[in-house]
């Protein structure tokens, strides 16, 4: 299912101070320096060991004041739909609204795991009148005010709960998910890589009747592609479109090893381009940027090499990233594309034995050791590889606590230097000896 988390509820009730407070402020200071505004509609969090996605529900709908109620409902749907927990917020201040009592229907008639939680309790009469909220039925209500935060902790506590373990699913068959912006040709993509070799597809539900796990097996290679776009009735959706598409691309992202994200050629990278790709960086995914279309564009105005440069410069500072320039409908190096993808799904599963590591990065440490701090020596002793499901590398050293990012980048680059780690977000941690 992925571990995805949805806020929903009615507007101005506070899901964005929530939203905000679930993901840590940081993330919306690290996104507004690559100039993505509207990025707070989903991020990140991690709390008692676990990692989940968390979506604002709210974050998808504009000038909330006309909102019609029928899309407030449709997209509690389809949260319900794609989400493992949800968070349903209603406001002391207004009391029990009729939308409130419509929400609370349609989420009690779901089998997930809903957590009430009941905002702006934060004085003693207001916690008092907080009481109605029990007849909503749900035994998880939490009290809580977004604004000083009382009461997000012990939430908290019990969306860790209700979330699995995230134990990669070990299979040796690499899982590769196809995301990107609607209209940028994923069902292209799809159909062309089927075409050729209809009959040995087995189509294998995947952990819901809308997520198809599609086994090919192509030259002695086998792999999945996780398809997530169920087929919905367009009425439930148009209303809603960016926000089911948004909330398909999570999925398909969470569901996947390597994730292979396709670019429209004819408009460039957009905002929401740079934000899927955050996303599959921050859960330590594989990447292949596939810029589709290329047949429409201009070859006189504009390069592949220009534009490759463009996409690098908008995803950095993690630009180490295989780039292939497809046309789905000419079906013009989509091969190419499945072979990149293999590759990163091997650079990210590879083990480096420990001898290894030591041997080719301590020199490198020792030409250019950490800057020292408040004039004591940082020395770095020993590296080994943790093990993740994703390359990570632990750092032995005696104030673990002071290496700058600067010099965790310049680790990060030696490590690059020495293996192939094309695609492959590295994690790299810094312990005491």
């Amino acid at each position: 299912m992925g571990n995805i988390v949805a806020i929903v509820g009615r507007p101005n009730v506070g899901k964005s101070t929530l939203f905000n407070r679930l993901i840590g402020e940081r993330q919306s200071i690290v996104d507004d320096e690559s100039g993505v505004t509207r990025d707070r509609q989903y991020g990140t969090s991690f709390w008692n060991g676990k990692n989940f996605t968390v979506v604002d529900t709210g974050g998808f709908i504009q000038n909330s004041e006309d909102v019609f109620d029928s899309a407030i409902r449709s997209q509690v749907k389809i949260a319900i739909e794609e989400a493992s927990v949800l968070i349903f917020m209603v406001d002391t201040t207004t009391g029990i609204t009729d939308l409130d009592e419509e929400l609370a229907n349609i989420l009690r008639r779901s089998n997930k795991e809903v957590l009430l939680a009941v905002n702006k309790a934060d004085n003693h009469q207001r916690l008092m009148d907080a009481n109605e909220f029990w007849s909503l039925g749900f035994e998880e209500t939490h009290f809580l005010s977004s604004l000083t935060g009382s009461g997000t902790g012990e939430l908290l506590d019990a969306v860790t709960e209700r979330i699995e373990e995230e134990e990669e699913i070990e299979s040796d068959v690499p899982k590769f998910s196809i995301v990107g912006q609607p209209n940028v040709g994923k069902s292209s993509l799809t159909n062309a890589l089927l075409g050729v070799e209809r009959n040995i597809v087995t189509e294998i539900a995947g952990t819901t009747r809308d997520s198809i796990h599609t086994k090919y097996t192509k030259f002695g290679k086998e792999f999945y592609i996780i398809d997530t776009a169920g087929i919905r009735k367009k009425s439930k959706v148009h209303e809603n479109l960016e926000f089911y598409s948004v909330m398909r691309a999570i999925r398909a992202i969470e569901e996947s090893d390597v994730c292979i994200i396709m670019i429209d050629a004819t408009a460039g990278v957009e905002a929401q381009d740079l934000s899927i790709f955050r996303l599959a960086q921050k859960r330590n995914k594989g990447i292949v940027i596939l810029v589709n279309k290329w047949d429409l564009v201009e070859k006189e105005t504009n390069t592949a090499r220009d534009f490759e440069k463009e996409i690098k410069e908008r995803f950095a500072p993690f630009n180490d990233l295989p780039i292939v320039f497809i046309s789905a409908l000419e079906k013009q190096r989509i091969f190419k594309a499945i072979e990149l993808a293999l590759e990163v799904y091997e650079n990210r599963t590879q083990k480096i034995k420990t001898a290894r590591l030591n041997e080719l990065l301590l020199e490198s440490i020792e030409k250019h050791p950490p800057p020292s701090y408040r004039g004591k020596l940082i020395k770095i002793k020993y590296v080994t590889q943790l093990p993740t499901y994703y390359p990570a590398f632990a750092f032995f050293c005696n104030y673990p606590k002071h290496v700058k990012q600067d010099y965790r980048n310049f680790l990060e680059n030696q490590l690059r230097k020495h293996f192939n780690f094309t695609g492959v977000p590295i994690g790299i941690f810094f312990r005491k000896k």
